[in-house]
């Protein structure tokens, strides 16, 4: 059972170390924070984009961008009518007029978010969290931290196939779940009470064995893995570090 979003597929991306894909994931969602560029801001999209696809795990990420739709339409109704710096007019639908410097603005902040999404796409579909969690913790991070972050990734996933478990034996009992929303909704009390026990219980069940194999202990931790290397990983985290602290300079000189 995959209790994670990561997606198995045979690509470069895959094989590049997790250092690496999370230090591009953290410069390509802020650097457009830093310079606040339409142009500029696209281009980095793109680019977490056609990774994406390299990465053969785009269609994935479809649906995310679907459900992100309705906040783009509320960027655009919010920014294009009341943004206190409208002046020019640029369309109208009878008493609506939407402004050009809110229109402008929300284009920005959708081209931010899309980028925002397709780069941690890149780092969360393509990379194992426990090689994540290993590298970091390599790296000095601490083991609790390690796994506060482990825990934070696989609570979708993890939720959702005990969704599905919990669904199908309430099914199997007689209870109808799906069909109209009443019945749906009828549904959902039954559904959700096994969910946060089986939530409660799974999380002292993971407490208990993590004191068991010696969690706490302050001797040195060993590894059962080594770490991937990435033949380019470490000039890449270079070119990477170089282009934020560049992209820092840039608009401090601005």
């Amino acid at each position: 059972m995959n209790l994670t979003l990561y997606v198995e597929r045979d690509s470069i991306i895959h094989k590049i170390d997790p250092i690496t894909k999370l230090i591009y994931c953290l410069v390509a969602a802020s650097v457009p924070y830093i310079i606040s560029e339409h142009m500029f801001t696209f281009f980095l999209m793109l680019i977490s984009i056609a990774l994406l696809f390299i990465g053969k795990v785009f269609r994935k990420m479809i649906p995310l961008y679907l459900l992100s739709m309705f906040i783009f339409i509320t960027i655009v109704i919010i920014q294009g009518i009341f943004h206190p710096d409208n002046v020019t007019p640029l369309i109208s639908f009878g008493p609506v007029t939407f402004f050009k410097e809110g229109l402008m603005l929300a284009l920005l902040l959708i081209l931010r978010i899309i980028n925002m999404i397709s780069a941690f796409g890149v780092l969360i579909l393509t990379t194992q969290v426990d090689d994540l969690i290993q590298s970091l913790v390599k790296k000095g991070m601490s083991p609790r931290v390690g796994y506060m972050i482990g825990s934070v990734l696989q609570i979708i996933p993890h939720m959702s196939s005990m969704v599905s478990t919990i669904s199908d034996a309430q099914r199997s009992r007689g209870l109808e779940t799906e069909g109209k929303l009443s019945t749906r909704i009828k549904a959902f009390f039954p559904l959700i009470g096994p969910v946060i026990m089986n939530s409660l219980i799974a999380t002292k069940e993971r407490a208990i064995a993590l004191e068991l194999r010696g969690f706490n202990s302050r001797r040195k931790k060993t590894f059962l893995q080594d770490d991937k290397e990435f033949l380019f990983g470490k000039p890449c985290q270079l070119i990477l570090i170089l282009f934020f602290i560049g992209m820092i300079i840039w608009r401090i000189l601005q």
